[in-house]
This record gives C-alpha cells, structure tokens and sequence, in this order.
C-alpha cells in the first residue's frame, strides 16, 4: 500500500514540476535557448536539478523545492536587470566578447581568457564554413559562447549590390499542406479550394494526402512545389 502511495506522489510531483519548469521557461523567454550565457547555464542545469529531485522525493515538501527554483528564477531576473544599468556591471555579471582572430591572426592573449584551445577556435571557425584561418578577418568569441566570423573582403560572398542586380522583393511562402494536412486558413487568404488543390496535386485520398510532408504553390511559375515523405510517389 505504501509503495502504491509513493507512485502516485511521484506521479503528481512530476506533473507540478514538469508545470513549474514551464511557467519558468515561459517567464525567462527564448534566451535560455537562443541566448545562453554562463549565468543562464548555470540556472538552467540548477532549476532543471531541482525539478527533477522534486519530482521523485516522497518524503520532504514539494514547495521547498519550488521556493528553491523560485529563487533561482528571481535572481536571474535580478542579475539580467543589473546588467542593464551599465557596461561595467554587465561585463562583471555576463562578461564580455573576445577577440580571438584580430586582421586575421589568432590573438593569443584573448586566447588564453577564453580557456579555448587552437584546435577547438578552428573546429568552431570549421562550423562556420571556414577551413583556413587564413580566410578570417576577425572572430569574435560572444558571452553566449559563439564564435561570430567576420570574413576577409575577398573571402566575402558577393551578394546583388555588388552585382548591380535588383531582385524582386523577397515573399513569405504560403504552405498548402503541412505534414500530411490542408491548411484552411492559407486557402482561404489565397482563394484555392480544396478541390482544386487535390485535382491539381493529384490527391485522390487521405493517404495520398498524407503522404505529402510540405506543399506549396507558385503563382509565378503556376506549379505546385512537393515534398513527399515516401519520395516514390
């Protein structure tokens, strides 16, 4: 009987500390995500430690451990805004980017700040499709941990300036079919009914229609674009 009752408190601790987790997430926004510093880390891997305790301790409170991510949580806050009253608590509480390639040299003082090795500045420079160092102008390490790449002039890619081309304004683009559905509300802007979509990709039934991962239609070139999940059909 005890082992019963200490299933269905894990049970509803979990679902209160998978809730709390997400109250927390949607409190902190995307940055967590998008923009991670060190604070941020350490935050995150301390309330996600702690949600998972709760969610299999049957014996001390579950609101301890809430108050404790609370915590967590109300100093992220405050440390998110006292690094906006000025750079120099910013860069005491976030610290702040290195320049670790400078006029296409590695900075080796910068380096050293960073506790980066060679080896791991060129896997980074390698992610960014750079194999040759030699092709950096500057390489920024951000407080997120990211290496932003700042190319040599001829290493840069000519975009349509350069070229003297005016392109058409870019457009968004409107998906008939995601994932197997009709998306009624882009017929309805566009005026395709649903008939004239399936006649014209020739979707006879429902598992044609599933069959299809993402479509659109080109009003330019009058043709469907298809992405089939089984590409043979």
């Amino acid at each position: 009987m005890d082992n019963i009752h200490d299933v269905v408190k894990v049970l509803i601790f979990s679902i209160v500390a998978y809730l709390t987790l997400f109250i927390i997430a949607k409190l902190l926004g995307k940055k967590q995500i998008a923009q991670l510093s060190f604070i941020d880390y350490v935050v995150g891997i301390t309330i996600g430690s702690i949600a998972a305790e709760m969610a299999t301790d049957t014996v001390n409170p579950f609101y301890h451990y809430i108050i404790a991510m609370t915590i967590f949580l109300v100093f992220d806050f405050a440390v998110t805004l006292i690094s906006r009253k000025g750079a120099l608590l910013k860069k005491l509480l976030c610290g702040r980017p290195l320049m670790i390639i400078e006029n296409g040299k590695i900075n080796y003082k910068e380096l050293k700040k960073s506790k980066l090795t060679v080896d791991e500045v060129l896997g980074m420079a390698r992610d960014k499709d750079y194999f040759d160092i030699n092709q950096i102008a500057f390489g920024i390490l951000e407080t997120s941990g990211k290496l932003s790449i700042l190319p040599k002039a001829e290493e840069k890619q000519p975009v349509c300036k350069d070229l003297s081309i005016t392109p058409p304004p870019p457009e968004l683009t409107d998906y008939l079919i995601i994932d197997g559905v009709l998306r009624k509300d882009v017929m309805e802007q566009n005026g395709y009914s649903e008939e004239w979509i399936k006649r014209g990709l020739g979707i006879n039934c429902d598992k044609d229609l599933k069959n299809i991962l993402l479509a659109s239609y080109d009003e330019k070139g009058q043709t469907f674009n298809v992405h089939y999940k089984n590409e043979t059909a």
